[in-house]
């Protein structure tokens, strides 16, 4: 099993004007109130490190019991699909995804369905559409909030019915939510506290910039955070310490860094809604939030656009095939402003040669 979008990310995403990232502009660890005697190679990090377990569930608004730390948000939502499938079991995925989700979930040996979110639709999810492709067979329902790729947000009203629906065949409803993170103003609460029968999956890492601690999480019932602990002891025996540490003293300092983030966004967003005012060949769904967009671009040539973009001016977006819509692609915004208008200012000279 492999990740197509996985190796496009590691080998190709990379240029001078980056708009294929998602996350943040990286925060620099000389801006975090740290020194070297505040951290240690090694310490009691079995399952969970006592600071981070608190600093977490403080933040998550729930008890520690219910938290799970994981090596990023990939790696929360490999242990919650693991700890509610088993082989031969259908998940219920939304389409368009991030294709990692899907990938887990078929490596675990799962039977894969899909129910829409249509870009006509504005990528919303339809809880009838849901429970009409559920069958008795279906162990979890997975999603993202915000949705990845378009950023749009699924409503608490929606998901507390789609967790009904869940409910009613014994399955689970697992919300990746790290770009739920990015909903600054204000903040918002987890989808975790919305039924007993839902599961969330976070990290630092998208909304903050802090993608190198690996600060992830799973928000989960007692029972089944328990069991993750247990199929994470089959991936590693301990964390890297010194990133604990830094994911403490970042989670204590999280005023100040979604300060930053905001800072970012606001300069960011405005940009980006002039680009694409200005560009009658792309269609948008704007979200309200986040670092995300999802244009559609008429005629559909976005691999050649990508390809041009890449060689020719330095700039890179992510290509709609990974989410299945080849027609699409995927602008980040949360790089740092100069860069990210640039970016867009030379994505909209490749789309001028395109036309021609």
């Amino acid at each position: 099993m492999r990740s197509a979008y996985m190796e496009w990310a590691k080998l190709e995403s990379q240029g001078r004007f980056n708009l294929a990232r998602s996350d943040l502009e990286t925060f620099r660890l000389a801006d975090l109130p740290v020194e070297l005697e505040d951290l240690e190679i090694t310490g009691p990090s079995f399952y969970g490190y006592g600071p981070l377990q608190e600093r977490l569930a403080r933040k998550c608004g729930v008890t520690e019991a219910r938290v799970v730390a994981a090596t990023g948000t990939s790696m929360a939502n490999h242990l919650a699909l693991a700890a509610v499938v088993e082989a031969g079991d259908e998940v219920l995925i939304e389409e368009p995804t991030y294709e990692p989700l899907l990938r887990t979930a078929q490596y675990l040996g799962a039977r894969i369905r899909r129910f829409p979110r249509r870009f006509a639709e504005g990528f919303r999810v339809d809880p009838d559409e849901v429970e009409w492709a559920m069958t008795p067979r279906t162990r979890a329902i997975v999603l993202t909030d915000l949705h990845n790729p378009s950023g749009v947000r699924t409503t608490e009203e929606t998901l507390a019915r789609i967790a009904a629906i869940a409910d009613g065949e014994g399955a689970h409803v697992i919300v990746d939510e790290v770009y739920l993170e990015a909903c600054l103003d204000p903040a918002v609460r987890s989808n975790f506290h919305l039924a007993p029968n839902v599961i969330a999956t976070c990290s630092l890492t998208k909304a903050y910039g802090l993608s190198g601690l690996r600060c992830g999480w799973v928000l989960a019932p007692a029972h089944l955070a328990e069991r993750m602990w247990r199929i994470n002891d089959l991936y590693g025996s301990i964390p890297a310490h010194p990133a604990e540490l830094l994911s403490v003293i970042a989670l204590d300092h999280l005023d100040e860094i979604v300060a930053r983030a905001r800072g970012i966004l606001m300069r960011n967003r405005p940009s980006l809604d002039r680009f694409l005012d200005s560009r009658p060949e792309l269609e948008a769904v704007r979200p309200a939030a986040g670092t995300v967009v999802f244009p559609r671009l008429s005629g559909g040539r976005v691999d050649s656009l990508c390809r041009l973009l890449r060689d020719r001016y330095e700039t890179t977006v992510v290509p709609g095939r990974f989410f299945g819509m080849p027609d699409h692609f995927r602008i980040g915004i949360g790089g740092d402003p100069e860069m990210v208008e640039e970016g867009l200012a030379r994505l909209g000279r490749s789309l001028d040669e395109l036309g021609r």
